[in-house]
């Protein structure tokens, strides 16, 4: 066997040094004797409301099973509202399938399972296949976690190498876990599916419904860093957060009908919808007809349809649904689009330059500690939002601060 592992220990509590020896090379990872198989974690063994969060010291250390893994230890892991949704069981056919493509595993094989999309850390091993060119043990990166895998709210989590990304080096990893989730929700809409990028995005009138959770104020500093005009709806008590952030006209739903103002105002060139109900119904109208304009909505029937009608059935209704919402609204002139997450380093790479340029800052509206972590879910149960809610996970020095 050419991989070799020697560990040399120096009492029961002390750290001791594992060197992974492969042909001529030598890999260190210093690890303590409990954390070489379990860990600290706060897990769920079922589905339901908080009160399924468990606390454990015994979770199952992460490994390494392809050779483009890194094992990242976490120091701050930000919260989203998939977290609660998943804790409650959202997305679960989905999520099985991708875990278990060919369905081998029995039902609830995927507990005990973590949460926690967002992930700021240190990696701490790296698969035989990871360029030393891009990562290399010791630095500090940022991370989305995809929903299908055990997520942020441990002591380290395993992740590919095309899934992480540099940290800037001007956050602390505080700041740093509050941004790669909305990110690359924000990314994948914006970009992917709406169609725009730096060089496109000047003067073109952005509207963004619900502006001041994760999604919205990220989206906010992307497009005004590329040169859009901007305007959200948010509550008059969230205005200030994102004037701050560079809007450039505000609309406060809790006035009246916010669709009423908003018909006043020219039409946009693109929609962002984070808000969903009924908006549908009334927000595509506001949209230039005919230019190519898009509504993209982060408010899918997506996930509920495959967890109420099973995978086959519920993809099945998604698209005769998304089809038929496409074509009526095109014979309008506009597009009707769907935006979801993507995990996607390549784009966190980018936006990291942002942030150490300066056009991109981290929006952190509180921060928990790890034993707070009931606390920390019932604040992004409760809504309205004002940035990111972040769980600070290692006791080790933070760098950037």
């Amino acid at each position: 066997n050419p991989n070799i592992v020697l560990c040399d220990w120096m009492g029961d509590e002390t750290p001791c040094v594992k060197t992974l020896v492969h042909g001529d090379q030598r890999r260190l990872f210093n690890t303590s004797n409990s954390r070489m198989t379990i860990m600290p974690a706060w897990v769920i063994d079922r589905y339901g409301s908080n009160d399924v969060l468990r606390f454990t010291k015994n979770a199952g250390f992460p490994i390494i099973n392809y050779p483009n893994e890194v094992v990242v230890q976490v120091h701050a892991a930000g919260l989203n509202p998939i977290d609660v949704s998943m804790r409650g069981g959202y997305g679960a056919a989905t999520m099985a399938m991708k875990r278990d493509p060919l369905n081998i595993n029995q039902s609830g094989s995927e507990f005990p399972l973590i949460l926690g999309r967002d992930m700021s850390g240190v990696i701490m091993e790296c698969g035989l296949d990871v360029a030393s060119a891009y990562f290399k043990e010791g630095d500090e990166v940022w991370a989305a976690i995809p929903p299908w895998k055990q997520g942020s709210l441990a002591e380290f989590v395993v992740l590919s190498a095309n899934e992480v990304s540099k940290k800037p080096k001007c956050l602390s990893h505080i700041e740093a876990a509050a941004v790669p989730y909305v990110a690359a929700t924000a990314w994948s809409a914006l970009v992917n599916t709406g169609g725009l990028n730096k060089d496109n995005c000047a003067k073109k009138r952005i509207l963004i419904l619900g502006g001041s959770g994760g999604v919205g104020t990220f989206s906010i500093q992307m497009l005004k860093a590329w040169g859009a005009h901007v305007t959200v709806t948010c509550s008059q008590n969230a205005e200030r957060l994102v004037r701050g952030l560079g809007v450039d006209h505000v609309v406060d739903y809790t006035a009246g009908p916010v669709e009423v103002p908003l018909r006043a105002l020219e039409k946009f060139d693109l929609v962002l919808d984070n808000v969903g109900g009924d908006t549908e119904s009334w927000a595509l109208g506001l949209l230039k007809p005919w230019c190519g304009a898009k509504y993209v909505t982060l408010v899918t029937p997506f996930l509920c349809n495959t967890d109420r009608l099973g995978i086959a059935d519920g993809m099945l209704q998604t698209g005769v649904t998304v089809a038929s919402k496409a074509l009526k609204h095109l014979s309008k002139g506009v597009h009707y689009r769907w935006g979801m997450f993507a995990p996607n380093g390549l784009a966190l790479d980018d936006i990291s330059e942002m942030v150490d340029a300066g056009k991109i800052r981290a929006v952190v509206e509180e921060e928990f500690t790890f034993s707070q972590v009931p606390q920390a879910m019932l604040k992004v149960e409760k809504g309205h939002a004002r940035g990111k809610t972040v769980v600070k996970i290692s006791s080790g020095e933070d760098s950037s601060e």
